[in-house]
C-alpha cells in the first residue's frame, strides 16, 4: 500500500530518532499531506521504515559542525522550498538555537535565542523564574561538586535526584546511570553522586523533596508562543501511568487530556514575561499535603508524547506552520475536551491504572474511540517497521511486571 502526498512550498526536517519525531512528522502529514525528513543517529526507532518519512542515519548529527553542514546542504538541494527544522530532543533544539544564524536562508527554526534557552535547560535557572511569578515548585538543593558530603536538607528522605543539565549529563555514560534517582540516605546519595561525577558530568544535581503519590498524580503542559511571544495554545494531560526502565524513567505512557485554566493561565504569564517563542513543555505533580501543583522543569521544545494533544484537536505542526511559513494570527485557545493518548496495550492500562475513577474515565474514553496510539498510524504498514513496533507495543507487558515497584 503506498501513501499519497501533496506538493506544499515547505518541507519539515525533524532532528532525532524517538517517537517525538514520529509524532510530529505525523502531525504534518495528517493536517498537510507533505513528505517528512527525519535525521538521526541510529537506524531505529518509529520514524525509521516509515511510508510517509524519509530517515537519515548518522551518528554526527548531533554534533555542530555536521549538524550544520547536513541541514544547509539539505536547504541548498531544496532551494525553491522552505525548510522547517525541528529538533525533537534536548541536543538538537539547542543546536538549532545555537546555530540560527549559520543556517541557510530558507530555513525556518522557531526557537528562542540559545543565551535564553541554555539558561532555562538548567533547572535552577527555571525555579527562579517560578519564585518570580509565584508558581510552586518542590523543596530543592541546588548541589555544586564543590559542596562535597556535607551539606543540609529541609525535607526527609526519600529524595528525587536528577541532573541540572541534561545534555551534558547523556554525554557521560556510565553503568548505573538513570534519567532520575530515588534516594533512600545519605550513602546512597554520596555513592551515586561520585559515580555521576567520576563518570565526567561537571555541572549542577537538583536535589529535591519527594512528592507523595504514584504516577496518577503526575502532569504535562504544553505551550506554543506565536513568534511575537504571545500564547497561542495551552493543552494540559493528566498522565495516569509512565515507563519505569531505568532510560525510559518518567517517560509518559498513557495521559487523559484535561481542562485547568486557572493553571495555564499562570503558566502563560511566565512565558509571556519573558517573550518565549515556540513550544514549551512542563512536568507537574500534585501534591496532596498542600494541594498544590509543583512544577519539576521546563523543557524548551514539544514533549516527546506531543500527540497527546495533536489527538486531542491542537495539531502541533500547524501551529509552527501556520504562525512561521503563513504569516497568520493564531487565536488563544485552551484544550478543554478529555482525550486519550496511550503507547501501552489496553491490559497494562488495566492492570496498572489504580484509580478506580481514572480507570473508569479511561475506559469510556477507549470504548467511545477518543484514543490515540501515535505510532500505528493507518497506511504506515511496512512490515519491518510494524514488527518492529508491535513487538516494542507488547514488551511493555513484559517491562512493566520487571520494573514497576509503586
Amino acid at each position: 500500500m503506498s501513501m499519497s502526498f501533496t506538493e506544499k512550498e515547505f518541507i519539515p526536517l525533524m532532528l532525532g530518532g524517538d517517537i517525538n519525531t514520529y509524532s510530529v512528522s505525523r502531525a504534518f502529514y495528517e493536517k498537510y499531506g507533505v513528505k517528512c525528513y527525519v535525521f538521526g543517529k541510529y537506524a531505529t526507532g518509529p520514524s525509521f521504515g516509515s511510508r510517509f518519512i524519509e530517515y537519515e542515519a548518522n551518528e554526527k548529527i548531533d554534533t555542530d559542525e555536521y549538524f550544520v553542514k547536513r541541514v544547509n546542504d539539505f536547504a541548498a538541494a531544496h532551494q525553491d522550498k522552505t525548510i522547517i527544522l525541528i529538533g525533537c530532543g534536548d541536543s538538537y533544539v539547542a543546536l538549532c538555537s545555537k546555530h540560527k544564524a549559520e543556517l541557510a536562508k530558507n530555513i525556518i527554526t522557531p526557537y528562542i535565542d540559545y543565551e535564553l534557552m541554555h539558561s532555562l535547560q538548567m533547572k535552577e535557572t527555571f525555579y527562579g523564574l517560578c519564585d518570580k511569578w509565584g508558581i510552586d515548585y518542590p523543596g530543592t538543593v541546588i548541589y555544586d561538586r564543590s559542596m562535597g558530603d556535607d551539606f543540609e536538607m529541609d525535607f526527609p528522605y526519600p529524595v528525587i535526584m536528577k541532573p541540572s543539565n541534561g545534555i551534558e549529563y547523556w554525554e557521560h555514560p556510565f553503568d548505573t546511570q538513570k534519567k532520575v534517582y530515588t534516594i533512600h540516605d545519605r550513602n546512597e546519595m554520596i555513592s551515586v553522586l561520585n559515580d555521576i561525577y567520576s563518570a565526567g558530568y561537571k555541572d549542577k544535581m537538583i536535589i529535591q523533596d519527594r512528592i507523595p503519590g504514584n504516577d496518577e498524580y503526575m502532569r504535562v503542559l504544553t505551550s506554543y508562543s506565536d513568534h511575537n511571544g504571545k500564547v497561542k495554545m495551552m493543552c494540559l494531560g493528566h498522565v495516569l501511568l509512565e515507563e519505569h526502565t531505568p532510560h525510559g524513567l518518567g517517560n509518559h505512557a498513557l495521559i487523559i487530556t484535561e481542562p485547568n485554566t486557572g493553571l495555564m493561565e499562570s503558566v502563560k504569564n511566565l512565558l509571556e514575561s519573558m517573550h518565549y517563542v515556540g513550544y514549551s513543555n512542563f512536568d507537574i505533580k500534585y501534591d496532596t499535603r498542600d494541594g498544590k501543583f509543583k512544577f519539576f522543569e521546563i523543557n524548551t521544545r514539544q514533549g516527546r508524547s506531543n500527540y497527546y494533544v495533536t489527538g486531542s484537536g491542537f495539531n502541533v505542526a500547524e501551529y509552527i506552520t501556520e504562525d512561521y511559513f503563513y504569516g497568520k494570527e493564531l487565536p488563544l485557545k485552551y484544550a478543554l475536551e478529555e482525550h486519550l493518548w496511550t503507547v501501552v496495550p489496553k491490559g497494562v492500562a488495566l492492570k496498572y491504572v489504580k484509580d478506580r475513577m481514572l480507570r473508569e474515565k479511561m475506559e469510556k474514553l477507549w470504548s467511545e474511540g477518543k484514543v490515540v496510539n501515535p505510532i500505528f498510524m493507518k497506511g504506515d504498514n511496512k512490515p519491518g517497521r510494524m514488527y518492529r513496533m508491535i513487538r516494542n507495543y507488547f514488551s511493555h507487558y513484559v517491562k512493566f511486571k520487571k520494573y514497576y515497584t509503586l
